[in-house]
């Protein structure tokens, strides 16, 4: 049995609680949710999910800032995708845990 214990430091542990916070919001949840499925522009996650398009913006700027969310341009559209799989995982771990 291994009596080392790992325990990080405090600056890792803000990170690691700022990267969980961004699921802290379920209209958040639900957006990550939909990108898991591929790119979306606001409009379409906004009907998705139910919120107003001013809504999933502001999501989307948070998520951006946090580096959950890419933004692809398209001439006057917005196309947001998961930055890489690590998100997807995040969330695909989260939905087993609480569906099991």
């Amino acid at each position: 049995m291994n009596n080392k214990r790992t325990v990080v430091d405090e600056v890792i542990a803000a990170q690691i609680a700022q990267l969980f916070s961004a699921l802290s919001d379920t209209s958040r949840v639900r957006i990550i949710a939909a990108l898991t499925e591929g790119e979306m522009n606001v409009g379409a996650l906004a009907e998705l999910v139910h919120i107003s398009e001013s809504a999933v913006s502001h999501h989307m700027r948070h998520l951006r800032q946090m580096r959950w969310v890419r933004a692809r341009k398209k001439g006057r559209y917005v196309f947001y995708s998961l930055d890489d799989d690590h998100i997807s995982k995040l969330y695909q771990f989260g939905l087993e845990h609480v569906t099991e």
